[in-house]
């Protein structure tokens, strides 16, 4: 019998530490998929700000050329005998443009994804899976 006791504590000392090193290595792969996740919408989020930026460059520069263009245009067509309203349409429509352009810019500010969204909710289920003592 007691070699028996014997055999056995080395069994159970060696099971504590394989389930330690199972629990370990279980904690580093959830760290490690959660830091993948986290750069993979790192990425994404870079991306699209880039994108964003490009295309709305192009439109400035695009809107820039037409709107100097027509108001070039208006200004011509009306001088001789509407001068005031030859000034004052263009600087209605900007006006007009400029308050449009800032309302939209404050709705896609406010309307933008939650940085990091994903992995937060990765983490809040991973958090509560521990506490609840499952895997």
């Amino acid at each position: 019998m007691p070699a028996d006791a014997g055999e056995r504590a080395p069994g159970r000392s060696g099971g504590l530490f394989d389930s330690l090193r199972t629990l370990t290595a279980t904690l580093i792969a959830i760290v490690q998929t959660r830091g993948e996740l986290l750069s993979t919408e790192l990425e994404e989020e870079r991306i699209r700000l880039t994108s964003m930026l490009v295309w709305g460059f192009v439109t400035l520069f695009f809107a820039a050329l037409s709107v100097i263009f027509l108001t070039l245009l208006l200004v011509l067509a009306l001088w001789d005998e509407h001068r005031l309203l030859a000034a004052g349409i263009p600087a209605a429509v900007f006006s007009a443009a400029a308050v449009f352009s800032w309302l939209t810019l404050s709705a896609r500010r406010r309307a933008r994804p939650r940085l990091f969204s994903a992995s937060l909710a990765e983490l809040k289920r991973d958090r509560a899976r521990l506490e609840d003592g499952h895997e």
